[in-house]
């Protein structure tokens, strides 16, 4: 985990993607030291473990990147810059520390006032070097419905809870495929499809992981608990017949031409395992979790890098635009990976205590 952890922190950008942002700021993608959204899952992924660890030395790290950038000046608000928050928050909801209020209650009304709505008021996905007109992606929910939810919550401010909430009835209406029980990237409200009608893991990723950690960040009421849990169900048992034998998922998930992709099989490998603990979903759900894992712990390299991860994946008009992502080590792959490895402690840790009962 150590190795995870600082393979994450020094990941530096080499030049290889050079994607401006409408501002004129140079995109930075890579390295730990931007503000955007790989960086943002990174912390997640940070937060959960200090967690679980309460390592003093990790809630440094973690404190002293939000003081740095936060002291740098934030970017302009979009879906993806939105993301930092949602580790932040979770870090204030435990800490409670009045260095971080104001950011968050600033931010926050900023995502409910200014960010651009499609019809049915679901956020539309704008980006830092792009705007998506009227266009919806299972990104979204993770990188800012999860915050409002945890924020809402932790600031007793039911607005915001219910307002994540709603992101999710109203992404679920148009990207949730009724017919494979999988997730489609996006939607355009301009030309009402799915674009490619791609079934990416890694969106499918952000849907398995964010559905559990909506519920656990917030209290999510019946019936739309149900519903969502439902919805979550009827992907998982699509999930479980698609993993390939080293345990892991390919990238376009139906497709075997497709190559197998880490960061969405650490991101389902934390959802199966935790659902399992939860006693949620099918029972094979704790064996596939562990296979994943496997799978992750196999791609890990010595210096602590997760291997085989796709880079970041703008909306694709066809099917091989998502066969051609290069594979590129980043900040959400050693999250989800971070993520997956806590849980399995996690199990191992229940299963240690069992034995011992």
């Amino acid at each position: 985990m150590e190795r995870l952890v600082r393979g994450m922190t020094e990941l530096r950008h080499d030049g290889r993607f050079d994607e401006p942002n409408l501002d004129g700021s140079a995109g930075d993608y890579i390295s730990f030291d931007s503000w955007e959204w790989p960086q943002g899952v990174g912390l997640y992924g940070l937060v959960r473990l200090w967690l679980y660890t309460g390592d003093a030395g990790l809630r440094a790290t973690i404190e002293a990147w939000y003081e740095r950038r936060i002291d740098a000046g934030l970017p302009p608000l979009n879906i993806n810059t939105t993301a930092p928050m949602l580790a932040l928050s979770l870090l204030w909801r435990e800490t409670r520390d009045p260095r971080w209020e104001k950011p968050l209650a600033e931010w926050a009304e900023r995502v409910m006032r200014d960010l651009p709505r499609t019809p049915e008021g679901g956020f539309q996905h704008d980006v830092s070097d792009k705007v998506n007109d009227d266009e919806l992606w299972d990104d979204t929910l993770f990188m800012a419905g999860l915050f409002l939810a945890c924020y809402g919550s932790a600031a007793a401010k039911p607005e915001l809870v219910q307002e994540a909430q709603r992101q999710f009835l109203v992404h679920s209406r148009y990207l949730a495929d009724p017919q494979s029980g999988l997730w489609f990237h996006g939607w355009t409200f301009a030309g009402r499809h799915n674009f490619a009608r791609a079934l990416w893991a890694r969106g499918n990723a952000w849907i398995t992981v964010g559905i559990l950690d909506l519920i656990e960040l917030c209290d999510v009421a019946e019936p739309l608990r149900s519903y969502l849990l439902g919805i979550w169900e009827t992907q998982v048992e699509a999930l479980l017949k698609l993993q390939v034998p080293s345990g892991a998922w390919r990238t376009l998930l139906d497709d075997p031409s497709s190559y197998e992709e880490m960061s969405a099989t650490a991101g389902f490998g934390y959802g199966l395992l935790k659902a399992a603990r939860l006693g949620f979903g099918p029972q094979a759900c704790g064996a596939a979790g562990g296979r994943a894992l496997e799978a992750v712990l196999t791609n890990i390299g010595a210096d602590g890098v997760l291997g085989n991860v796709s880079y970041g994946t703008r909306m694709g008009h066809d099917l091989q635009f998502y066969r051609d992502i290069p594979i590129q080590p980043t900040g959400y792959g050693q999250a989800l990976a971070i993520l997956c490895l806590t849980e399995g402690l996690i199990h191992a840790q229940q299963k240690e205590e069992g034995k011992a009962a």
